[in-house]
């Protein structure tokens, strides 16, 4: 079996997601996945995991994760490591790379609620 070092933007899994577009790469990894993520506005969807963990690196851009409510703002060059069982949703205007580990699954996942745009503390 051959073992797989490099994992290019064309193999990666691309999608909207409730106002993110996401790339995952290594989606077939299962110790992590790491993610390209671009927001415009939030990420209009309340969630949490119950398995994995959830590390955003800021890339550009700023914003404010609410972490079981409470609002923790971010900017450029921020690390923001988010343990399982933490509810989160998200508002601003960044490009983040995301890694998830263990790997995301889609089972692990809880919805908490829809969120609405006017809820933004940038609206």
């Amino acid at each position: 079996m051959t073992k797989k070092f490099k994992y290019t933007v064309k193999e990666a899994r691309k999608f909207n997601k409730h106002g993110i577009d996401l790339a995952i790469y290594g989606q077939d990894e299962p110790s992590a996945n790491v993610c390209h993520v671009s927001v415009n506005k939030g990420h209009f969807q309340e969630f949490y995991d119950i398995k994995s963990a959830f590390t955003y690196y800021i890339i550009k851009g700023e914003g404010t994760f609410f972490l079981d409510d409470e609002p923790v703002k971010v900017e450029a060059t921020d690390l923001v490591v988010i343990p399982p069982n933490t509810r989160i949703h998200y508002f601003g205007t960044m490009e983040m790379v995301l890694t998830i580990s263990p790997a995301w699954e889609e089972k692990n996942e809880r919805h908490v609620r829809f969120v609405e745009e006017n809820e933004s503390p940038y609206a």
